[in-house]
């Protein structure tokens, strides 16, 4: 990697955590410059602005979130274990970065503002909902999951059901809410699931 594209994976690796904690609009270029050890100009020569290194710093948060959650998930070989090791991982693993889930602070950050990570989060949901939902169709079609499951509805369940739940988590300060939905979400994948298991 020559030294000019490694400044610039510092920079985003060390602009992440601040613009998951302070979201877009609360995180200004002194924070971004005290951070990176650079002037104004040092980081304009890498990005050309400050939507752009924002945009960079939530693709690698979400980069890092989906690897520390997913990671593991290739070598289960059962859909329904799959999806149960899936939702322990969220309920146990703290976020890869301070701040809490990269995709809820985006997505609510940008609910009303930024158009650009507007986008990244909405694509981030989808592409996690297609993950979820490939892994409930290789159940249906090994034969794990019953065939009248509807993987985009049991996706978007899980999704919801967890990111609600590390909402009301973070606003309590217990995990009790998140334990609360993998005892529910548990229980819906126990229920898809064939009997062959």
């Amino acid at each position: 990697m020559r030294k000019g594209e490694a400044t610039r994976q510092r920079i985003i690796a060390q602009a992440a955590p601040i613009f998951n904690q302070r979201g877009f609009d609360g995180c200004s270029m002194q924070d971004l410059m005290q951070a990176t050890g650079l002037e104004k100009g040092g980081l304009y020569r890498h990005f050309p602005n400050k939507e752009h290194l924002a945009a960079e710093a939530f693709r690698f948060a979400l980069a890092q979130t989906v690897k520390l959650r997913t990671g593991h998930l290739d070598d289960i070989p059962n859909a329904v274990d799959k999806l149960k090791t899936f939702v322990q991982h969220f309920v146990e693993t703290p976020s890869a970065l301070p701040g809490g889930c990269p995709l809820m602070n985006t997505a609510i950050d940008s609910d009303d503002g930024n158009p650009t990570l507007r986008d990244l989060a909405r694509k981030g949901v989808h592409d996690w909902r297609t993950r979820l939902a490939r892994i409930v169709e290789a159940g249906i079609k090994a034969g794990e999951i019953h065939k009248s499951t509807d993987s985009r509805r049991i996706a978007n369940t899980l999704i919801a059901t967890l990111e609600g739940a590390l909402m009301i988590s973070r606003l309590d300060n217990s995990r009790q809410a998140l334990r609360d939905a993998q005892a529910t979400l548990d229980s819906i994948l126990t229920g898809i699931a064939t009997s062959r298991r």
